[in-house]
């Protein structure tokens, strides 16, 4: 359950951004900058710590999701099926991927009235496209590391495409088990295993 519960959390924290950016700023900038952001409007909205799906999706979307690498994750995730996927398959793929890890906010962030983030050096050179932003989360009981993926778009924007807690990578986690239902009921079988979830999700 705690790991479940930072993963969610992680995603919520460290990938947010403003549209109004005139200029990229750094990984570990943007990953300090958002994730106080995140953690103010989640601590400010009583909806949002209930546990409000409403109110839990509107903060995603508006300051989540545009700055995820999501196809990328969702793609990794799929693994080598990606490709085998149709257009629609890979529509509805995304499409309930994201409805998983927005659902499983409303439980993370209800629980952040009482938690800092604490950032590490970023050690990465400036040509670098891909880095690992490194972080801490401090709360009750012991820290939580959160490691970070980024790459760096065309436009110059880095986004997230994945999230280490306690030694996990979330999307390598995900492509286990998303082979194994694959290999058993093939593409459409993941895309109901995914729409059955969601479904039973539901506040």
């Amino acid at each position: 359950m705690i790991r479940r519960l930072f993963i969610s959390l992680a995603l919520s924290l460290g990938v947010t951004a403003t549209m109004a950016q005139t200029a990229p700023m750094a990984p570990d900038q943007l990953v300090k900058q958002m994730s106080t952001d995140v953690l103010e409007a989640a601590k400010a909205d009583k909806a949002v710590q209930a546990g409000d799906l409403n109110r839990v999706v509107a903060l995603v979307d508006a300051k989540v999701l545009p700055f995820l690498d999501f196809q990328r994750m969702t793609s990794t995730a799929v693994g080598r099926f990606w490709r085998q996927a149709t257009p629609e398959q890979q529509k509805r793929l995304q499409d309930e991927f994201k409805l998983l890890l927005t659902r499983s906010y409303a439980g993370a962030l209800s629980q952040v009235k009482n938690v800092n983030i604490i950032m590490k050096p970023l050690r990465a050179d400036a040509a670098d496209t891909e880095v690992v932003v490194k972080t801490e989360i401090r709360g009750k009981g012991d820290p939580i590391m959160l490691d970070y993926r980024l790459a760096k778009q065309a436009d110059g924007n880095w986004r997230i495409y994945d999230v280490n807690v306690l030694g996990v990578w979330m999307v390598d986690n995900y492509r286990n088990s998303f082979t194994q239902e694959i290999n058993k009921n093939g593409l459409d079988g993941l895309i109901k295993l995914l729409s059955d979830k969601n479904k039973s999700m539901k506040s």
